[in-house]
C-alpha cells in the first residue's frame, strides 16, 4: 500500500511540474526576426560571400541607425537564429551573437543592429550545440550595445538555448 501511496504522490508532482512548465512556457512569446523591426523597415539584401571576398570594402555593417522595437524591451521570448561565438572556455560558450542567418559577421558583414541580439548564458551552450542553428528563451532588452564584432540593438539574458532540431 505504501508503493502505491508513493508512486501516486510521485505522479501528482511529475504533473503538477509538467503544468508550471507549461504554464511558465506559455508566458513566453515566440519570435520571428522580422518582428525585431518596424513593419516598414526593410533590411538591406544578403549578398553570396564571393561577393565580399571580391569587395572587400563592402564588408561593413550598414544601417547602423536601423529602428528598434520598443515594445519588445522586458518581454520573455523564444527565438531561432545562429551563434557566434563572443566568450566562453573550452567546452562552452557563455556570451554570443544571436543573428538570423549562418555565416553573419564572419562570411559576411553583420546584419543591422535590430538583426542581432547579444546573448548571456553563465551555464554555457556546449561547443557542438552551437555549430547549427539553436533556439534561445530569455527576457528581451530593447537597448544598443557596441560590441567588437557588430553595433547590436537588442540583448538577452537568456534562461535556455537549445538545438532547433
Amino acid at each position: 500500500m505504501k508503493k502505491v501511496v508513493h508512486l501516486v504522490t510521485c505522479m501528482g508532482i511529475w504533473v503538477a511540474f509538467g503544468l508550471m512548465s507549461s504554464a511558465a512556457m506559455a508566458d513566453v512569446r515566440q519570435l520571428d526576426w522580422r518582428e525585431l523591426r518596424p513593419a516598414d523597415w526593410t533590411p538591406p539584401p544578403v549578398r553570396d560571400p564571393m561577393y565580399y571576398e571580391m569587395n572587400p570594402e563592402a564588408q561593413v555593417q550598414t544601417n547602423l541607425d536601423a529602428p528598434l522595437v520598443p515594445e519588445l524591451d522586458g518581454q520573455k521570448v523564444k527565438i531561432p537564429g545562429y551563434v557566434v561565438q563572443l566568450e566562453g572556455d573550452d567546452r562552452r560558450v557563455t556570451e554570443f551573437l544571436l543573428v538570423p542567418y549562418f555565416g553573419a559577421c564572419i562570411h559576411v558583414p553583420p546584419p543591422p543592429p535590430n538583426q542581432i541580439i547579444h546573448v548571456r548564458f553563465p551555464e554555457g551552450v556546449p561547443y557542438p550545440v552551437t555549430y547549427d542553428a539553436v533556439w534561445v528563451t530569455g527576457t528581451m532588452k530593447v537597448e544598443h550595445l557596441d560590441a567588437d564584432i557588430a553595433l547590436v540593438g537588442y540583448q538577452m539574458e537568456a534562461a535556455e538555448v537549445i538545438s532547433y532540431f
